[in-house]
């Protein structure tokens, strides 16, 4: 680029002048820097609108029953539609008990799965392994929700929950007649709906762990285990606990495979065997009979509930993510 200078005023000194192209040329960068700047950033606050006026139009719906029942909406356990009286708290039990269910057998599987793949397994067993793992994650809901009516439920009432009862009935999780369809089955379907997810994120973590973290263990004397254990677990570990949460929130959501096996109770029970009810499945199955503006008010909220309680579970994610990012703080003298 050719820089041509000039006197300014008559001090003799020599100043650099742009030609007039490259001007322009510079000035429209700084145009498009500008523009791409605030075209981004409208989309990003458009995503913050969105979710404001989601949650805005979702009060207003749901403000008959807001108004009349205020906080024991989530305290009372009392769903009479004839009688028009509304408790949510068997719905969040049976939401937040089917999920963690559903991550205390997912979690083991997905991430055994995930460091085999990572770690161990030939190179030319990871690819085709690899691609049926997240074919499973594209299947659709309601195909898991039939295997589990035909296949998961009558192996559930024959087999498995009559061991649990006799082996284990001294517990009240395992107490009950056997009916196949309950908290257990949703739990099962649940779990075998988000193994894909934490096993396919959990891979790309693992991968992600640069190798002289390895090379750096092994020289030191570590086994193929601490190595594992040490070297790359703990490196990854914040990413491992997002592809955990991330599995949870699909599970908080999920509405067809669940509403298809869990028995459509309002009921609070300690028992695993015994039917119940989350809030998308509520709102699935009630949505059409809701005849009445305190009927639909209460499902709404329950709607409401959900979107609270889902947003509650990302930001902790974050937040544990970030303390779990940050290490441990090494105070020096």
């Amino acid at each position: 680029m050719a820089v041509v200078f000039g006197r300014a005023g008559g001090a003799g000194t020599a100043t650099p002048t742009i030609p007039p192209l490259v001007g322009a040329r510079r000035a429209r960068r700084r145009f498009g820097d500008r523009g791409f700047r605030e075209i981004t950033r409208a989309a990003g606050l458009s995503l913050v609108v969105m979710v404001a006026g989601m949650a805005a139009v979702m009060v207003h719906a749901a403000w008959p029953s807001l108004r009349r029942f205020g906080w024991a909406f989530i305290t009372t356990s009392n769903w009479d539609p004839v009688a028009e009286q509304f408790g949510a708290l068997p719905f969040i039990f049976g939401t937040l008990v089917s999920s963690l269910l559903a991550l205390l057998l997912a979690v083991p599987l997905g991430l055994g799965a995930a460091i085999y793949l990572s770690e161990l397994a030939p190179r030319a067993v990871r690819p085709p392994v690899t691609f049926l793992i997240e074919l499973l994650a594209a299947i659709p809901s309601v195909v898991y929700g039939l295997w589990g009516i035909f296949v998961l439920a009558p192996w559930l009432r024959t087999w498995v929950q009559p061991a649990l009862g006799h082996t284990l009935g001294f517990l009240p999780l395992f107490q009950g007649p056997p009916y196949g369809v309950g908290m257990l089955a949703a739990g099962l379907i649940l779990a075998i709906m988000i193994v894909p997810f934490i096993t396919a994120v959990s891979r790309e973590v693992l991968l992600a762990v640069p190798r002289t973290q390895r090379e750096a263990a092994l020289a030191l004397g570590a086994t193929g285990w601490e190595t594992t254990r040490v070297a790359v677990l703990r490196y990854g570990r914040s990413g491992l606990i997002g592809a955990i949460l991330l599995g949870l929130g699909r599970a908080l959501g999920e509405t067809m495979a669940v509403t298809m096996l869990i028995g459509n109770r309002p009921e609070i029970s300690f028992s695993l065997f015994v039917p119940g009810y989350t809030m998308a499945s509520v709102i699935a199955n009630e949505f059409t009979e809701a005849t009445s503006d305190l009927y639909l008010g209460a499902l709404i909220e329950v709607g409401l509930l959900l979107l609270v309680l889902t947003l509650a579970v990302n930001g902790m994610a974050r937040l544990l993510v970030w303390s779990v990012g940050r290490g441990p703080t090494v105070v020096r003298e």
